[in-house]
């Protein structure tokens, strides 16, 4: 039986989207606290930050199985239990290894938070109602970019441990979203027919099948990819950029991550709108369209005001892209398999994260930090160029 949203569903799925993102934020500014506080190397004092991405990406698929087995409602609330448990413990433990055992927890939940809020949206809602839904979706993971750090930082100066306790927010989010989150008549036997009238048994042939068949779901999952890699070139590296002009603060720095967060929210709310009038596939070609010039200005800023134009730009175009990349998945997807195919939106954005440093990292020493915006840069013209031909096809 499927039952409608109530005027609170929205705004708890949208909550959630921000604590996606804030699984990790949280403890970047707490990173050396934690170095201390376990007694380990600074690199091993990182993997706290991005073991549970590498769990997001093994759990991702599972989930998206489950959601289509069985509706998102559920597996949505246990992801909410399981984020609790993994990242609250963190207020307990004081050792490496248990430390880290609990990030796994903590990734296996925001795996399937993360998968469950977009089949949620794309079950409760249609037409403009979703475009506007994952466009808060959007800005709320964002926002959360920009909001998360300066929390963590602020409880930070109490105890490295106290901003683990933010973790616990999942559990009042999760006994509101007993009420607010109803079932979406999703899983059971039921056959469904996608747009092209296929039912939902015939799809069932196998993911390789459907992207097959539907080839443009590998460009959307490649657009996710290379958007979160763009944006984590500013995350890594844009730090070492305001150094090198005189801003060497971590608050400091903090404020120009802040300003691209915010960008990228306030673009996410109005994506709904701009969608209505433009349409996703102009919007994403801006998008590359901005980052382009944002790249091209990070190689030659060089006074703190400068530096601002950037990162806003580069926001900009990453909340008009998040929220475009989650509707061409809705539209391409057979209805019966979306939990599947939009778990592997999840897996290409935190992969593209993880890969960014690795791939511009080796550019710093031989020709500098600037060097790594002329290279991103380069891959936004491509992208754009790759993107145009898609789109005549």
């Amino acid at each position: 039986m499927r039952d409608g949203p109530t005027r609170a569903t929205l705004p708890v799925i949208v909550a959630s989207a921000t604590l996606t993102v804030m699984a990790g934020a949280v403890l970047g500014p707490v990173v050396p606290g934690i170095q201390d506080g376990v007694g380990v190397s600074e690199s091993l004092a990182g993997l706290i930050i991005t073991t549970h991405g590498a769990f997001i990406v093994l759990a991702s698929p599972i989930a998206g199985a489950l959601i289509d087995r069985y509706g998102p409602r559920r597996p949505y609330l246990a992801g909410l239990g399981i984020y609790a448990l993994g990242g609250g413990a963190g207020l307990f433990i004081d050792s490496f290894l248990p430390l880290l055992a609990s990030r796994a927890i903590l990734g296996v939940g925001v795996a399937f938070v993360y998968t469950a809020i977009t089949v949620l949206i794309y079950d409760l809602y249609r037409g403009d109602r979703m475009d506007r839904a994952l466009g808060l979706r959007s800005g709320a993971n964002s926002a959360g970019a920009a909001v998360w750090p300066l929390v963590g930082g602020a409880l930070g100066v109490v105890s490295w441990q106290f901003p683990f306790a933010v973790y616990l927010l999942a559990v009042p989010l999760g006994v509101v979203a007993l009420a607010a989150i109803p079932n979406t008549g999703r899983g059971g036997s039921d056959v469904a027919t996608d747009g092209d009238g296929l039912s939902a048994a015939t799809e069932r042939s196998g993911a390789l099948g459907v992207l097959r068949r539907r080839p443009a779901l590998l460009a959307v999952y490649l657009l996710y990819f290379a958007a979160n890699a763009l944006l984590y070139a500013v995350v890594v590296f844009y730090p070492q950029l305001l150094t090198g002009i005189g801003i060497d603060s971590s608050f400091g720095i903090g404020l120009y991550l802040s300003a691209n967060g915010i960008a990228g929210g306030v673009a996410g709310v109005l994506y709904g709108r701009l969608k209505g009038q433009f349409g996703a596939h102009p919007l994403v070609a801006a998008a590359f369209g901005l980052w382009i010039v944002a790249f091209a200005l990070a190689t030659v800023v060089a006074s703190p005001l400068e530096a601002f134009a950037p990162v806003v730009l580069i926001g900009v175009g990453i909340g008009l892209v998040f929220p475009s990349t989650f509707v061409w998945v809705e539209s391409l997807a057979p209805t019966a398999q979306q939990g599947q195919f939009g778990s592997y939106v999840a897996m290409a954005g935190y992969v593209g994260q993880f890969v960014s440093p690795v791939a511009f990292g080796p550019l710093v020493a031989p020709f500098g930090v600037r060097a790594v915006f002329a290279a991103a840069a380069l891959v936004a013209v491509v992208g754009l160029a790759s993107f145009a031909a898609a789109v005549r096809r």
